[in-house]
C-alpha cells in the first residue's frame, strides 16, 4: 500500500469531517419533531397521537428514497450527493418552520424525509472507503449520529422555550444550508476529491454465505430498525408522562432528558466499534439484541431515575451493534455496490419508521401510555436474536478479515 499524496489525506480528512457531520444533522432533522410536537399539541389545538402520525410519510420516505440515493452515489458523485443532502434537508427545515397547518406540515416533513434518505447509503459508505480501523471510524461516526438525535431534544427544547417552535425548525435549517455550501466551496476548490474504489474480496466468501448472510441482515436490520425507531418517538413522551415532576415545565427539561439518553448511550458506540475490530461480528450483534429482550421489557414498567438509566442501556445498545452491522454488509457486499446495498439497508431501518410510526400513535391513543409498546418491542429483539444466530460464522476466536481493504 502506497502511501497518499497531502491532497488526498486532506480529501479524505475532510470528507469524514462532512460525513459525521452530515449524521449528526440527519439524525437531528430525524428526530426533532418529536419534541416539536409537544409544543405543536397546545399551539395548534390537537391531540398528541394526530400530530405525531405526521412525520409517517416523512419516515417512509427516508427508506424508500435510500435506493435511488445509494444508487446515484455509486453512479455519480459521493460528493455531489452530500452536497444536496445538507442543501435540500436544510432547506426543507426552514419551510416547515414557515408552515401554518397540518396538510402544509405534513408535506414540509415529507421533504425533510426525501433528502435525510441521502446520508446513510452515501455517507457510511464513505467512511468505510477511507478507513483503516473501519470498527472505530464507524463508531466515532455513530457518535456524531447520537449527538444528533440528542441534539435534537436540547436544541429543540431550547430554541422552543427562548423562541418558538418554528425557530426550532428554522435555525437547524439554516446550518444545514450553510454547511452545504462550504462542502460545495471544497469541492469547487479541489480540496476534496471522490474516494476511489476498493479492491473488494468478495472471493473470499462464497456466493451462498454472501445470499445467506444478506437475507439474514434484512430480518435483523429491520427489527432493529423498528426498535429504534419506536423507541426515538416514544421517548420524549414517555418521559413527559412519568418524569414531569422531575423534568418541571416546559421543553426544555424533557429535551435535556432525551439529550442526555442519547449522547451517553450514543458515544458508547465508540465501544461497539472497538468490540467489532477485535471480536467475532456475530457475537457482538447477537449479544446486542440478546440482551435488549429484558432491558426493553423494563422500559415497559420503569419510572423516575430508572427509567432515564435503562432507556440510556437500550439506546447503548442499539447504536453499539451497528459498527458490527454495517462491517458485515461491507463484507458481504461487492464495492461496486455498496452504497446500493447501504440504501436497501436504509429502506428497511428507515422504511421500519412509518410502521413504528403508527403502532407508536395506536398504542398512545388507546391506552395513554406505552407499556404494551416496549413489550413489543421486546418480542421484536427475541425475533432479531434467533435470525442473527443462524448468521455465517462463529461466535468464538478472533474477528474474521476483512473483506474491504484500507484506503490507500
Amino acid at each position: 500500500m502506497h502511501e497518499a499524496s497531502p491532497v488526498s489525506r486532506r480529501s479524505a480528512r475532510l470528507s469524514l469531517i462532512f460525513s459525521a457531520l452530515g449524521h449528526g444533522y440527519m439524525h437531528l432533522f430525524a428526530a426533532f419533531y418529536f419534541v416539536i410536537v409537544l409544543a405543536l399539541e397546545a399551539d395548534w389545538g390537537l391531540p398528541y397521537h394526530e400530530l405525531v402520525e405526521l412525520w409517517t410519510l416523512g419516515a417512509l420516505l427516508i427508506g424508500l428514497v435510500a435506493v435511488p440515493a445509494g444508487w446515484l452515489g455509486d453512479r455519480w458523485s459521493t460528493t455531489g450527493m452530500m452536497i444536496v443532502f445538507f442543501l435540500g434537508m436544510g432547506l426543507a427545515g426552514i419551510v416547515c418552520g414557515l408552515v401554518d397547518g397540518p396538510t402544509a406540515m405534513m408535506l414540509g416533513l415529507a421533504a425533510i424525509g426525501v433528502f435525510a434518505a441521502i446520508y446513510h447509503p452515501v455517507g457510511i459508505p464513505w467512511v468505510v472507503k477511507n478507513a483503516t480501523a473501519k470498527g472505530k471510524a464507524l463508531g466515532i461516526n455513530g457518535i456524531f449520529g447520537a449527538v444528533g438525535i440528542a441534539g435534537a431534544g436540547i436544541v429543540a427544547g431550547t430554541l422552543i422555550d427562548l423562541a418558538s417552535w418554528r425557530a426550532a425548525f428554522i435555525v437547524p435549517g439554516i446550518v444545514s444550508v450553510v454547511t452545504g455550501l462550504a462542502l460545495l466551496a471544497c469541492r469547487l476548490l479541489g480540496w476534496i476529491e471522490e474516494p476511489r474504489v476498493e479492491k473488494a474480496s468478495e472471493e473470499a466468501h462464497g456466493r451462498g454465505d454472501m445470499l445467506r448472510a444478506f437475507t439474514i441482515l434484512l430480518v435483523t436490520m429491520f427489527m432493529m430498525g423498528l426498535v429504534f425507531q419506536a423507541t426515538q418517538a416514544a421517548l420524549p413522551k414517555v418521559f413527559d408522562l412519568r418524569l414531569r415532576d422531575l423534568a418541571g415545565e416546559g421543553a426544555f427539561g424533557i429535551g435535556a432528558i432525551v439529550a442526555a439518553v442519547y449522547t451517553v448511550g450514543g458515544v458508547m458506540q465508540v465501544l461497539g466499534g472497538h468490540m467489532a475490530d477485535r471480536l467475532p461480528l456475530k457475537a457482538v450483534y447477537l449479544g446486542a439484541f440478546l440482551l435488549q429482550v429484558p432491558i426493553l421489557a423494563l422500559l415497559a414498567a420503569l419510572g423516575g431515575v430508572p427509567l432515564i438509566v435503562v432507556a440510556m442501556v437500550t439506546v447503548l445498545l442499539s447504536t453499539g451493534a451497528l459498527p458490527a452491522e454495517n462491517m458485515m454488509l461491507a463484507r458481504y457486499t461487492p464495492d461496486r455496490h455498496r452504497s446500493l446495498a447501504f440504501g436497501v439497508k436504509f429502506v428497511l431501518a428507515f422504511g421500519a419508521a412509518p410502521v413504528a410510526m403508527q403502532i407508536v400513535g395506536f398504542i398512545q391513543g388507546r391506552t395513554g401510555e406505552f407499556v404494551w409498546l416496549f413489550l413489543f418491542l421486546a418480542l421484536c429483539a427475541g425475533i432479531a436474536a434467533l435470525a442473527a444466530a443462524i448468521l455465517p460464522g462463529g461466535l468464538r476466536g478472533s474477528a474474521p478479515q476483512e473483506s474491504v481493504q484500507p484506503a490507500e
